[in-house]
C-alpha cells in the first residue's frame, strides 16, 4: 500500500499534473533611477533609457522617422536630434543613453533649424506623398523643400512589382534601414535585403541585387510594417492607389487573432467596402510585435472565397 503523501503527488485522472509549487519567473533586478533636465522639466528615468524616452515620460513630442520601440536604433535620419548641453553637436535622442544632470533643450532654434533642413533635404530627394507622418512635420517645422527645386527626380526610379503581394517603390526609399533590421537580426533572420552602395549610390538591395523571388525573402511582409514612407506596400494598396479608390478615411479596422495555426498572433484587419485591403499587427502585442508570417499578413483571400451556389 502506497503512502498517503505519494498518493496525494500522483497525476489523476482529475489532476493530470503533479501537484507542487507553482514556477514563476524571477524578479528582475531594480535598476537605478536617473534625472536629468528636458526643456527646464526636471525627469526620471531607468539607467539605460534614451533621451527620446524621457522626453516622452513629459509627454515631448519629438519626431522620428527611422525610429521604432522594437528596432535597433540606426541614427541615420536626424530628425530627432536635440541639444544637450556642453555637446558640440546635437545628438540623436532615439539612441543617445540619459546620464546623471544632463540638461537637453528638444524645440531650441538650432534643433528646429535643423529638423526643418532634414525635412527639406528627404522631400526634395524623394517622393513622401505617401509618408503618413510628412504632412504634420512640415507644417510644424515650417519646411518648404520645393526651394531646393521642384523636381525630385534624383532618386527617380520604375516600381519594382515582380509578385502579388507586395511592390517596392525605392523613389520613395529614405534610407532609413527600418526595412533591413526587420529582415535581419531584429525580427525575421533572413537576411535577404541590406543597403548596397555608398554615397549617392545607397541603395536598398537583395544581395547580387537579383530579383526578389530569387532572393532569400519569404514573403513575411515585415519590411513594410516598418517602412515609414511607402517604399515598401501591400500589392493590393498600390492597385487601388493607381486606380484611385484608396481611402483610409472608409477604412474599418478590427482586431483578431490569425487563425492559420495556435502561436496566437494579433492581426488588425483594415477594410474598405466590405473587403479587406491590408493586415497589420500591433506593435505592443507582446506575441508578435508587430511581426507576422506570410499566412496571416497576406493569407486573407480565403475569407472573401464565396460559397458555390447550390443547385
Amino acid at each position: 500500500m502506497s503512502k498517503p503523501a505519494e498518493s496525494a503527488a500522483a497525476p489523476t485522472a482529475l489532476v493530470p499534473i503533479p501537484r507542487g509549487p507553482v514556477p514563476h519567473a524571477p524578479e528582475s533586478a531594480r535598476l537605478r533611477e536617473i534625472e536629468i533636465q528636458v526643456d527646464g522639466k526636471a525627469v526620471s528615468v531607468p539607467e539605460g533609457a534614451t533621451i527620446l524616452d524621457a522626453a516622452r515620460k513629459l509627454g515631448i513630442e519629438t519626431p522620428t522617422l527611422c525610429f521604432l520601440e522594437t528596432l535597433t536604433p540606426v541614427n541615420v535620419c536626424r530628425v530627432c536630434v536635440v541639444e544637450l548641453e556642453g555637446a558640440r553637436t546635437l545628438v540623436p535622442a532615439c539612441s543617445r543613453k540619459v546620464e546623471p544632470g544632463m540638461s537637453v533643450k528638444t524645440d531650441s532654434e538650432r534643433v528646429r533649424l535643423s529638423r526643418k533642413l532634414v525635412l527639406e533635404f528627404l522631400a526634395s530627394s524623394v517622393d513622401v506623398s505617401t509618408a503618413p507622418a510628412f504632412p504634420e512635420y512640415m507644417e510644424r517645422y515650417d519646411a518648404h523643400p520645393e526651394r531646393f527645386g521642384k523636381d525630385n527626380a534624383t532618386v527617380a526610379q520604375p516600381v519594382k512589382i515582380d509578385n502579388d503581394l507586395y511592390v517596392r517603390d525605392y523613389s520613395k526609399c529614405i534610407l532609413c534601414y527600418k526595412c533591413v533590421e526587420a529582415c535581419g537580426i531584429d525580427a525575421q533572420n533572413t537576411f535577404a535585403i541590406a543597403v548596397a552602395g555608398r554615397g549617392f549610390t545607397a541603395h536598398i538591395a537583395t544581395e547580387f541585387d537579383v530579383p526578389l523571388p530569387d532572393s532569400a525573402c519569404v514573403y513575411c511582409g515585415n519590411c513594410i510594417g516598418v517602412c515609414p514612407t511607402g517604399a515598401l506596400m501591400f500589392k493590393s494598396e498600390y492597385d487601388m492607389r493607381q486606380a484611385g479608390t484608396w481611402d483610409e478615411s472608409r477604412q474599418t479596422r478590427t482586431d483578431t487573432i490569425c487563425p492559420y495555426c495556435g502561436v496566437g498572433c494579433d492581426l488588425t484587419i483594415h477594410a474598405q467596402d466590405d473587403k479587406i485591403v491590408r493586415v497589420t499587427s500591433p506593435l505592443d502585442n507582446s506575441v508578435t510585435h508587430g511581426n507576422l508570417c506570410i499566412k496571416g499578413r497576406f493569407g486573407w483571400q480565403f475569407v472573401e472565397v464565396q460559397p458555390a451556389e447550390k443547385k
